[in-house]
């Protein structure tokens, strides 16, 4: 199925959809230009495509007040439950991932950063490193993004990213993460932005997962 296609079948909004693509897009930018070891290029791509589709139960009530929309929130609670990861892992399931893409899914969280440092999997390095350049806004420096990180969940008590200290841990596990990736890409960091992945936006719009 096209994947435009399966973001619809979720009712999924713009922003988020257009959040993966450009995660996916990032991705794909990197392993055009990667001359490191084999890795699973498919597999990251597909991982970036799918790996926030739970992310419609963290949106706001406030999002919209369009009456569809909060019916179709109201649904995912009651079908899914309220843990936007584990709804992830359940839907890149159901959509077709393999075993190890949902491994990949699962290793790549930010809260993971100081794993995905020490890990042998660059799959689960481009997907986590890409994952964290992509803001609301836009593709952006991996400090910034980060930075911003810590100042939207800073009154959340059960987010790592409330914690100075750790939140500092996981933003310099992230730049090293980011050397990791460039030792063996043919980019600088900021060759990866809005106007170098447009065209990948694009053609993933037509991508069949």
């Amino acid at each position: 199925m096209n994947i435009i296609e399966i973001y619809n079948k979720y009712h999924l909004p713009e922003n988020l959809q257009i959040h993966m693509l450009r995660v996916a897009a990032c991705s794909n930018l990197i392993i055009d230009n990667w001359n490191g070891q084999e890795i699973e290029r498919e597999s990251i791509i597909r991982v970036s495509l799918l790996h926030d589709m739970g992310n419609m139960v963290k949106i706001p009530e406030d999002f919209s007040k369009d009456e569809k929309f909060l019916k179709i929130r109201k649904k995912y609670f009651e079908k899914y439950g309220t843990n936007d990861h584990e709804i992830n892992l359940e839907i890149g399931k159901k959509e077709g991932l393999t075993k190890r893409e949902i491994i990949i899914l699962d290793a790549k969280r930010s809260r993971k950063n100081e794993e995905t440092l020490a890990c042998n999997s660059y799959e689960t390095k481009i997907c986590a490193y890409c994952d964290q350049r992509v803001s609301p806004k836009g593709v952006v420096g991996i400090k910034e993004r980060l930075e911003d990180a810590k100042i939207r969940y800073k009154n959340k008590p059960l987010s790592v990213w409330s914690n100075e200290e750790k939140a500092n841990h996981l933003i310099e596990c992230s730049l090293g993460i980011e050397k990791q990736i460039m030792k063996y890409c043919q980019l600088k960091p900021e060759d990866i932005n809005d106007k170098s992945i447009q065209k990948y936006i694009e053609k993933l719009r037509k991508y069949d997962i």
